[in-house]
């Protein structure tokens, strides 16, 4: 049975597309015509397609996508068959077409883990990786489950810093743009009543004038410019060197640094738990952990420490020399490596270094809103003063 993606034609006259499955051409135009739908057009749903347009899914559809699997392969259901119930329950055309590209592809005998990574886009490496350990181990529905719990919460804890940081964020645009209109239309006119006058006006109002001209003047390409050199800063972010150099300066930064090594540590003794768990190999699974830390320096010492294990010597021996995890933590993965427990030492470290991420986003986002109340109203405070200051000299002058 293949996958054949079509356009059709309601009864309505509206048009109509996605994807279905059928053994050949023939019977998918059946199919679509026992729907009450006129099909103008049917194609294979290529793998090339289906990778480059269709593949990439967010991470709350992914959360919700491997639950579901678990559930259905928990209660013993075939992996064909649960793929086909979980591509009939979504109700997204993108997730429904990638899941019966992958039904497809298991169908022609392809394992679950190799018809995903035809899709590398919506299933990253750690969650392929894990798939194929679960189905040689014959424990798939036991590894989906801890999937589905490291995705839903990584979901959860991304959707609370981006709702925790839209009243900010609306802040800062607002308050930027009344800010930008004061300086620009209104300021102006008020301070050219002061300069008119032929009166002395104090340093903050004459550098209120040079901010406000300058914004007038020259707002527009500032914006322009700032944007340019992001672009091209990012741009050179491909150049290892340059990487390397900024990542060496984000670890050196105080508070910054604590948390990208604090949340990097996590990810890697998190992936290593799943992975160990599931069945595998200790220097893959110290390969894939590594490969998922973002900063390049902190992946390069952990490269070295799967090296190192690969010359002999002892998971938290390398691990230490890394210096980016933390004694406890160590002597966690220590004390498992001795006691054969080392999966669960791991989750219990992983456990304690997401409640220490959890916490470090908390404060962050705690402190972020009155630190943005604090510099608008400075700023707003700078502008109002330097525009009664000339006023209250006007006063005292007549007095």
């Amino acid at each position: 049975m293949g996958a054949y993606q079509y356009q059709a034609l309601k009864k309505n006259g509206s048009a109509s597309k996605g994807v279905i499955e059928a053994d050949s051409e023939r019977q998918a135009r059946q199919l679509l015509r026992e729907q009450g739908l006129i099909p103008t057009q049917i194609q294979t749903l290529t793998q090339q397609r289906a990778a480059n347009t269709k593949s990439k899914i967010s991470a709350a559809d992914l959360a919700l996508l491997t639950r579901q699997l678990a559930t259905l392969l928990a209660a013993g259901i075939p992996v064909e068959e649960s793929l086909r119930g979980v591509s009939e329950q979504t109700e997204k055309d993108k997730v429904r077409e990638l899941i019966i590209g992958i039904r497809a592809k298991v169908l022609e005998g392809y394992g679950l883990a190799q018809a995903m990574s035809h899709y590398p886009n919506a299933f990253p490496e750690l969650y392929r990786a894990t798939v194929g350990a679960g189905e040689q181990t014959g424990r798939l529905d036991l590894v989906l489950e801890k999937l589905a719990d490291y995705t839903e919460n990584q979901q959860t804890t991304r959707q609370k810093v981006q709702q925790a940081l839209i009243y900010p964020l609306l802040m800062i645009i607002v308050s930027t743009a009344i800010i930008s209109f004061l300086l620009t239309f209104v300021v102006p006119k008020i301070i050219e009543v002061f300069t008119s006058s032929g009166q002395t006006l104090p340093e903050m109002t004459l550098m209120l004038i040079s901010i406000s001209q300058f914004i007038k003047n020259y707002g527009l390409y500032t914006v322009l410019a700032i944007i340019l050199a992001i672009t091209a800063f990012k741009k050179s972010l491909n150049n290892i060197k340059i990487k390397t150099a900024w990542h060496k300066l984000i670890l050196k930064l105080p508070i910054v640094s604590y948390l990208v090594k604090t949340i990097n540590v996590a990810r890697y003794i998190h992936t290593f738990g799943i992975l160990f768990a599931a069945g595998v190999s200790v220097l893959e699974t110290m390969r894939v952990s590594a490969s998922l830390i973002t900063n390049v320096v902190m992946r390069q010492a952990f490269d070295t420490a799967t090296l190192r294990v690969r010359e002999g010597s002892g998971i938290h021996e390398a691990l230490k020399e890394t210096r980016y995890i933390s004694p406890m933590a160590i002597h966690l993965i220590a004390s498992g490596e001795k006691s054969g427990q080392l999966s669960n030492m791991m989750e219990r470290a992983a456990s304690h270094l997401d409640n220490e991420v959890k916490r470090l986003i908390d404060t962050s986002l705690t402190l972020l809103e009155p630190l943005v109340i604090l510099l608008m109203g400075a700023v707003v405070l700078f502008i109002v003063l330097a525009t009664l200051l000339p006023i209250f000299s006007m006063e005292q002058l007549v007095t």
